[in-house]
C-alpha cells in the first residue's frame, strides 16, 4: 500500500471512529505546489459546510498512475491541464466537471537573502554547486523549469548541477534545507499576500515557459458523492478564489 493510500485509509478510519455521520468527506488528490492554498481552502470549506476534505499531496504524474490503478480519490487538483484532460478521454472523470482552478507561476528561489537577483542573472553566472528542480517527467513545474533553461540557453551547461525532486515539494525542500543553493519552485511556496516570505527570488516571466494551467476534475469514484460536487463549487467561489490569488496564482 503506497503512502497516499495509507493516508486515505488512516483518515477514513479516523472519520468512522469519530462517528461523523452527519458530515461527509471527499478524498482529494492535490498537486504538491498547491499544498498551502489547499490547506486554507479545506479549512474554509469545512467551516462553511461541515464537510471535510481528506487531501493527499504529491506529483501530478504519480497521482495519474495511482488513479489508473484504482486509488480511491474522488477529486483531482492537478498541476497541469493535460493530465485531467487525459483522464477525461479515458472516461475516468465526471463529464463536464473539469475546469481551470489556477494558473501557476514559476520562481527561481534561494533561501538566502540577496542570492537570487530579480532578473535571474544568477543562472548564467553559474556560481553555485546545485540547482534544484522537480522531475519534469512527473511534475509540470519541473517541465516548466526545463523550458526556461532552454529559452535562456543554459540547460546544457547547468545539467551537471541539477538535482531533481520527485515533486515540487521535494525540490523546495532541497533549497530550504541548504542542499541546493537555489532552485525552481512554485511561486505559491514562497509567496503570501503580495510578497516573498523568505530568501530571494526571481519570478519567472510567463513567456519563458508554457502556461501552467492547473485543472480540477471530479473523478469517476466521486460521481455519487455530493460533497465532491460541493467542494468543486466552493473551489470556484469567491472565498476560495481570494485564497488562491493570495498565494500568487492567477484565476
Amino acid at each position: 500500500m503506497g503512502i497516499h493510500l495509507k493516508r486515505w485509509a488512516f483518515c477514513l478510519a479516523g472519520a468512522l471512529l469519530a462517528g461523523t455521520a452527519s458530515a461527509g468527506d471527499v478524498q482529494v488528490a492535490v498537486a504538491a505546489n498547491f499544498t498551502a492554498p489547499m490547506q486554507a481552502i479545506a479549512a474554509a470549506f469545512e467551516k462553511s459546510t461541515g464537510d471535510r476534505v481528506v487531501a493527499s499531496f504529491g506529483a501530478t504524474g504519480q497521482f495519474y498512475a495511482q488513479i489508473k490503478n484504482g486509488a480511491p480519490f474522488e477529486v483531482f487538483l492537478a498541476a497541469d491541464d493535460t493530465t485531467p484532460a487525459r483522464l477525461e478521454t479515458e472516461h475516468a472523470t465526471v463529464a463536464g466537471s473539469r475546469f481551470t482552478y489556477a494558473t501557476g507561476k514559476l520562481a527561481l528561489w534561494s533561501a538566502k537573502a540577496g542570492y537570487v537577483d530579480d532578473q535571474g542573472a544568477v543562472l548564467k553566472q553559474q556560481d553555485f554547486a546545485h540547482l534544484s528542480i522537480a522531475n519534469p517527467k512527473t511534475a509540470p513545474y519541473g517541465l516548466a523549469a526545463t523550458q526556461v533553461m532552454d529559452k535562456l540557453g543554459v540547460r546544457e551547461a547547468l545539467a551537471p548541477k541539477i538535482v531533481q525532486g520527485q515533486s515540487i515539494s521535494q525540490a523546495y525542500q532541497f533549497v530550504s534545507s541548504g542542499n541546493a543553493e537555489l532552485g525552481f519552485v512554485a511561486l505559491s511556496q514562497i509567496y503570501k499576500d503580495g510578497k516573498i516570505v523568505a530568501g530571494s527570488a526571481w519570478v519567472v516571466p510567463s513567456e519563458l515557459h508554457e502556461p501552467i494551467r492547473q485543472d480540477a476534475v471530479i473523478l469517476t469514484q466521486g460521481k455519487d458523492n455530493a460533497v465532491a460536487r460541493a467542494f468543486i463549487d466552493f473551489l470556484k467561489g469567491p472565498q476560495a478564489v481570494a485564497i488562491i490569488q493570495s498565494y500568487g496564482y492567477e484565476r
